[in-house]
């Protein structure tokens, strides 16, 4: 995996710890991202019959199944990995997607004070849980060329035995601690800015997720592909051919 595949998830852990801490705070006390996390608050809450409580943990996991879904149907057939750690286009696409429903995500939160209530809270949980669950799927459909920026349990097991057995070597061993710390990181510094202002606590996702996709230059291989029509007499517009 080359540096710019390792930087992006490096953006996107930043971008799912910001977003779980934000909407833990914030939505519900719930996560918009660790499923794990949710259904244990789901059993809690009905194990101790406060069924009032059980709505939040169903309506994330119904936003993250729904976001999973619907990325995983566009990015159907794609080829997972060019061996150059850029991903496919259609796999850009969805974290494009992603970062507009987190951009939404962070404009109504601004809007709404920092600290939005009733059934707007609702609504920017769904929304978030939908973002989460897409950048989810996406990163399965990239394949070995990408690598888990939601949930971390199993990258914390890779590390750990990796480091003990001794098949964790070389630079990808800090790129794995870099996207544990990334989520810690950013997951401190959302909230943080949440308290200081709350308006503007929404943003660091967005901006994460953001910088994740341009890391990927989709501009550059956009322009490649229209050249690359452009260079073919066979799909020329002008050339008469049908």
């Amino acid at each position: 995996m080359n540096r710019r595949a390792q930087i992006s998830l490096l953006l996107l852990a930043g971008a799912s710890g910001a977003v779980d801490a934000l909407a833990f705070t914030a939505l519900g006390t719930v996560f918009a991202g660790v499923m794990t996390g949710n259904l244990v608050l789901l059993g809690i809450s009905a194990g101790r019959g406060f069924w009032n409580d059980v709505g939040a943990p169903l309506l994330a996991l119904g936003g993250y199944a729904v976001g999973a879904a619907l990325a995983a149907l566009v990015c159907r057939g794609v080829r997972r990995d060019d061996g150059r750690g850029v991903w496919p286009g259609r796999v850009v696409g969805c974290l494009a997607a992603q970062t507009v429903l987190l951009g939404f995500v962070a404009v109504t939160g601004g809007v709404l004070g920092g600290e939005p209530s009733g059934a707007w809270r609702d609504v920017l949980l769904v929304v978030a849980a939908v973002a989460m669950g897409g950048q989810s799927a996406a990163m399965v459909a990239a394949g070995t060329g990408a690598a888990p920026t939601t949930y971390f349990t199993g990258t914390l097991t890779t590390l750990v035995t990796g480091t003990v057995d001794g098949s964790a070597r070389g630079a990808g061993q800090w790129w794995v601690a870099g996207r544990l710390f990334a989520v810690v990181g950013a997951a401190a510094a959302a909230v943080a800015l949440w308290r200081a202002a709350a308006p503007w606590g929404f943003v660091p996702p967005a901006v994460l997720t953001a910088a994740a996709v341009v890391c990927q230059k989709p501009a550059q291989r956009l322009r490649r592909a229209v050249t690359s029509v452009h260079e073919n007499p066979l799909h020329s517009p002008g050339n008469g051919t049908h």
